[in-house]
């Protein structure tokens, strides 16, 4: 048996000015061949556990592709037909293939991206298997409903079981070829376009329809339940909440139990708008907290979501107001990483820093801020995750460098990284747990990484292309009416 493991992973922030092309892949991540293989094998990624599946049926691995770059603007047609003709071409001679996707690719003449690598797989391969895992914050479509065997997305918000899902529709879809089981799916997406920031599963709703999920899949005949998010920052026809029940051989099942987890949630849609607080207020709010540390979230500048990560407008409230004992992971700024390398550790240094982008979706220029400080540390920018979201994850955040200003440590890198895990600081020598504040260019993803370490955290409404203000957006291509852009009261 022939078995193709591919993954081609994108979350794609159609506000972004940050342009997604091969090369961008390749900084996070590309790798062909055996390296895949060598790469993610003793890691917690999806693909390492459709290894394990191989492995245990003592199949020959294809494995053409793995690669994944962090969240950001559309996907070149160039980068996307390069590494969709990848796995199309290995899919040629395979028995099965099991694949790594996100679910929110959006390229510059597609739409869907995954939808439209599986149909192409599909038309050249009517009978193949195909198992499909997907990003909880994928906008699903009938194209990648269509074009699949089975598919299933994570049920946790940070991402820490993609490791156990990847397996689980791995398995079903093997069971399948063995004639054990018969894989019905039934889907359906309400028109609720929520926001991140309300999506995280240890929250409400989030936190019942997961459950439902769950629930739904103890009885028998549902093989798998998933409740996803939906990527809201993605400007396209199919973009929001959906759920998708995977049974053996019952339609009727599946139907039923799709219909309650919908009507769950559009019943609670109002939970899924982001309640925004003034700037200053909640810096003050921070100000006045004395049991630390305090995580600050400057979420609209969250390069997770597809931000340029280089927007001061937080850090300089928080300067501003003199919080004191502050450490910032992180901030996206090689030109300034370049200078500090030129000053040297222990020396003093002035700068003009972040502000480096414009944001023409959201009508900003960048605007640097002029600070001054000492160049505590410079490193190559490379660690491994350690934490319980991408475990055994190589990272490379460039050239990194960090500036202390006396009241702020500030860590700055030269490729975009979120920091949902501790080695952001801890490779550059801070370590996190003994500062009053944490400020992160983050959302919900920290937690995977900082667990319970933070004893209070305040969510700062900066500016960026990952705002949860919806009057900064201009949508054109979501479908309409959708809540919360169109007022849908009724069902």
């Amino acid at each position: 048996m022939r078995i193709l493991i591919a993954m081609m992973k994108h979350e794609t922030n159609t506000f972004s000015p940050v342009i997604t092309d091969w090369a961008r892949f390749e900084d996070w991540g590309a790798f062909l061949g055996d390296d895949v293989v060598k790469t993610y094998k003793n890691t917690a990624m999806p693909i390492a556990a459709y290894m394990k599946i191989a492995d245990e049926l003592g199949a020959e691995i294809v494995t053409p592709l793995a690669t994944e770059a962090m969240p950001s603007g559309k996907v070149t047609e160039e980068a996307y037909e390069h590494m969709a003709g990848l796995i199309v071409d290995a899919a040629k001679d395979v028995d099965l293939a099991l694949l790594d996707l996100h679910g929110a690719m959006v390229a510059e003449h597609v739409f869907d991206g995954e939808g439209t690598l599986l149909a192409r797989i599909r038309d050249m391969r009517p009978d193949l298997p195909i198992a499909v895992t997907l990003d909880l914050h994928c906008n699903l479509t009938q194209t990648m409903v269509d074009n699949c065997t089975a598919l299933i997305g994570y049920k946790t918000y940070p991402h820490v079981d993609m490791y156990e899902v990847a397996e689980q529709v791995g398995r079903i879809v093997v069971g399948s070829m063995h004639g054990k089981v018969t894989p019905v799916m039934a889907w359906g997406h309400p028109p609720l376009l929520s926001q991140t920031l309300t999506q995280g599963t240890d929250d409400e709703p989030m936190k019942t329809l997961i459950a439902m999920a769950r629930e739904a899949e103890a009885k028998p005949g549902v093989m798998a339940a998933t409740v996803f998010g939906g990527f809201p920052m993605a400007d396209m026809p199919d973009a929001g909440t959906s759920s998708i029940i995977v049974t053996d051989g019952d339609a009727a099942l599946a139907e039923q139990t799709r219909d309650a987890i919908l009507e769950e949630a559009w019943k609670r849609r109002e939970e899924f708008v982001y309640q925004p607080e003034a700037l200053h207020e909640a810096v003050g709010r921070a100000k006045a907290m004395t049991d630390g540390p305090v995580m600050l979230l400057d979420h609209a500048d969250n390069c997770g979501s597809g931000a340029n990560q280089d927007v001061m407008t937080v850090i300089a409230e928080v300067l501003r107001q003199e919080l004191d004992d502050v450490v910032v992971g992180g901030l996206w700024d090689p030109e300034a990483v370049q200078e500090m390398q030129r000053a040297g550790v222990g020396n003093t240094i002035t700068l003009k820093l972040g502000g480096k982008t414009d944001m023409p979706a959201i009508g900003l220029k960048g605007e640097p801020l002029e600070i001054t400080g000492t160049v505590k540390a410079l490193t190559d920018g490379k660690w491994i995750v350690r934490g319980p979201m991408y475990t055994g994850v190589p990272v490379n955040m460039g050239p990194t460098a960090v500036l202390d200003t006396g009241r702020m440590q500030i860590v700055i890198v030269s490729r975009h990284h979120e920091p949902w895990d501790l080695g952001v600081f801890t490779s550059v020598g801070i370590q996190p747990e003994y500062h009053r504040y944490i400020l992160l260019k983050s959302r919900i993803h920290y937690r995977a990484g900082f667990g319970d370490l933070p004893k209070a955290t305040v969510t700062l409404d900066g500016d960026g292309v990952t705002t949860s203000d919806n009057s900064k957006l201009t949508f054109e291509h979501v479908r309409r009416p959708i809540f919360p852009l169109d007022r849908i009261n009724e069902p």
